[in-house]
C-alpha cells in the first residue's frame, strides 16, 4: 500500500522554542521531512537575543505519523516542544455550530414583539392558515440532519453520540453553500419503525429532511416510507447526493474517452446504499450496462442470496469483482480500501475511467495506476476531482425549500447532476479537471436552480 499523502485531518499544531542562532529552524524542519511530514505553515511568535518561539502547522498521513513527527522533534538537541494539539480535535471543542437571533432584542418593545404577548398573534395567524408557518417560522429555511449511528462514513455502527460530529459538520456544509440553517437529530434508536415515527413527530418544525448515515437496507424503507407519509422533501444523501456527484462526474469523464453512456459497460464495486442508488440515477440517465459487485462477488440472476433491493440489479453475468472489470469501460468502487488491484484495471477496456471513492483510502490509490487509466477520481480532497457530496445536497434542497417542493424525485437528481458538469466548460475539461471545486459559488445556485425547474415540471411545486 502507498503510503497516504499528508493532509490537514491529521495536523499537528506545534509551538517550540528554539536556539536563536543560524540553522536552529533547518535543523526541525530538516527533521520533520525526513520523516514525512508535510508543513502548512511556520509562523514567529516571540524572539530573544538567545531563543525564538516558532508555531509550525503540520501535515501527517495519519495518527501513527503525527507520534513519528513529534518524536523526530524531540529528538533534537536544545529544541523544546511548548506545546503540541491535534487541530482537528481543536476545532471540533464545542462542537462547530452554533444558534444565534437574526432579530436585535434590546428593551421592552422588543420583547413584547417577538415573545409574549405579541408572539400570540403569530401564533393564532399560523393556526388559521397553516401556510404561514414556513413565512412566519424558520421552518421554510430549516432542515433535520437525520441520522440512527449505524453506518458513520466508513466506520460502522458507531450509534448516535459518535454520530454527532458528522452531523454537526453536515449542518456546517448546508449553511456555508446553500444559507440553510440545519440541525443535528440523532436518535437513540436503530428500530425502523421508532425513526419513522420520531421524524414524524418532528417534521412540523422543518422544511425538509437529510438522512444520514443510516445502515442499508433499513435506510431503504425510511425513505420510502417518510416520502409516502410526510408532505416535505426527504433525501437520504449517502444515497442520492453520491448518485449526483458520481455522474456529473461520469458525463464529463466520458466526454473527454469520447464514450457514451448509453453504450458503455459500468462496474460498480458496493452494493448498499450509495451502490444501489448510483445505479438506479444511471440508468434513469441512459445507461444499459451495470454490473454491481458485492463481497460475494456479481449480482447474479443465478445468486439465492439477494436482497430485494439488489435482486432489481441482477444481471445475467456471475463471477467475481475482477471478472467483471475485465473489458469494463468504468469502474466506480464505493467500498472499501485496497479492494482492486492493478491487475484488475490494466484489464479494464481502453482509456478507462476508475473512480476510486471509499474515503479515506480508496479502492486503489492513484499512484499505483497513473498510466493505465484516461480519468481518476477520488473522494479525497488531496487528488483531483474529488467526488464530494457537498456538491449536490445544498443546492438540491435550496431548489427544494425555494420552491416548497413536497419531495425530491429522481428527475429532479438528474437535473442537478446535468447542472453540476455543466459548469465545466468545453476549454476547462481535461482529466484532472471533471467536477467543479466544492468551493466554486457557482454550484449551489446551478444546481438550485435546475431542481427548481424540474420540481415545477413535475407539478411538485408550491410555488
Amino acid at each position: 500500500m502507498v503510503q497516504l499523502t499528508p493532509n490537514p485531518s491529521y495536523s499537528l499544531n506545534l509551538r517550540l522554542e528554539l536556539p536563536n542562532h543560524p540553522g536552529a529552524l533547518a535543523q526541525v524542519t530538516q527533521a520533520i521531512a525526513d520523516v514525512g511530514g508535510s508543513f502548512d505553515r511556520i509562523s514567529l511568535i516571540e524572539s530573544t537575543l538567545k531563543v525564538t518561539q516558532r508555531e509550525m502547522v503540520v501535515n501527517a498521513a495519519s495518527e501513527d505519523h503525527a507520534e513519528q513527527i513529534v518524536a523526530a522533534v524531540r529528538n533534537l538537541d536544545n529544541i523544546k516542544i511548548l506545546s503540541v494539539w491535534d487541530q482537528t480535535f481543536h476545532i471540533h471543542k464545542g462542537g462547530k455550530i452554533a444558534l444565534e437571533s437574526r432579530i436585535p432584542l434590546e428593551g421592552q418593545g422588543d420583547l413584547a414583539m417577538a415573545y409574549t404577548p405579541g408572539v400570540g398573534r403569530i401564533c393564532q395567524a399560523i393556526a388559521q392558515e397553516p401556510k404561514e408557518v414556513y413565512d412566519l417560522t424558520i421552518k421554510g429555511n430549516t432542515v433535520a440532519v437525520v441520522t440512527d449511528g449505524s453506518a458513520v462514513l466508513g466506520l460502522g455502527n458507531l450509534g448516535p453520540e459518535a454520530a454527532l460530529p458528522v452531523m454537526e459538520g453536515k449542518a456546517l456544509l448546508f449553511k456555508k453553500f446553500g444559507g440553510i440553517d440545519a440541525f443535528p437529530i440523532c436518535l437513540a434508536t436503530q428500530d425502523t419503525e421508532e425513526i419513522i415515527q420520531a421524524v414524524k413527530a418532528i417534521a412540523p418544525v422543518f422544511g425538509g429532511v437529510n438522512l444520514e448515515d443510516i445502515a442499508a437496507p433499513r435506510c431503504f424503507e425510511i425513505e420510502t416510507r417518510l416520502k409516502q407519509e410526510l408532505n416535505i422533501p426527504v433525501f437520504h444523501d449517502d444515497q442520492h447526493g453520491t448518485a449526483i456527484v458520481s455522474l456529473a462526474a461520469l458525463i464529463n469523464a466520458l466526454k473527454l474517452v469520447n464514450k457514451q453512456l448509453e453504450t458503455v459497460r459500468i462496474v460498480i464495486l458496493g452494493a448498499g446504499a450509495a451502490g444501489l442508488a448510483i445505479a438506479a440515477l444511471l440508468k434513469k440517465a441512459g445507461a444499459t450496462q451495470i454490473w454491481i459487485c458485492d463481497r460475494q462477488g456479481i449480482l447474479s440472476a443465478s445468486r439465492t442470496d439477494l436482497t430485494s433491493s439488489k435482486q432489481a440489479f441482477a444481471v445475467e453475468a456471475s463471477g467475481t469483482l475482477a471478472d467483471a472489470m475485465r473489458g469494463a469501460d468504468v469502474f466506480l468502487g464505493v467500498s472499501g480500501p485496497g479492494a482492486v488491484s492493478p491487475e484488475m484495471v490494466k484489464s479494464m477496456a481502453p482509456r478507462p475511467i476508475v473512480f476510486a471513492m471509499a474515503n479515506p483510502v480508496p479502492e486503489i490509490q492513484p499512484e499505483l495506476v497513473a498510466g493505465d487509466v484516461a480519468v481518476m477520481a477520488t473522494g479525497r480532497s488531496d487528488y483531483p476531482n474529488q467526488i464530494n457530496n457537498v456538491l449536490a445536497f445544498p443546492g438540491v434542497f435550496r431548489g427544494a425549500l425555494d420552491c416548497r417542493a413536497r419531495a425530491i424525485t429522481d428527475t429532479m437528481c438528474l437535473e442537478a447532476a446535468k447542472a453540476i458538469a455543466s459548469l465545466i466548460p468545453p476549454d476547462a475539461l481535461n482529466a484532472e479537471h471533471i467536477i467543479p471545486s466544492v468551493f466554486d459559488s457557482e454550484v449551489a445556485n446551478a444546481v438550485a436552480g435546475a431542481v427548481k425547474q424540474a420540481a415545477r415540471a413535475e407539478g411538485i411545486a408550491a410555488h
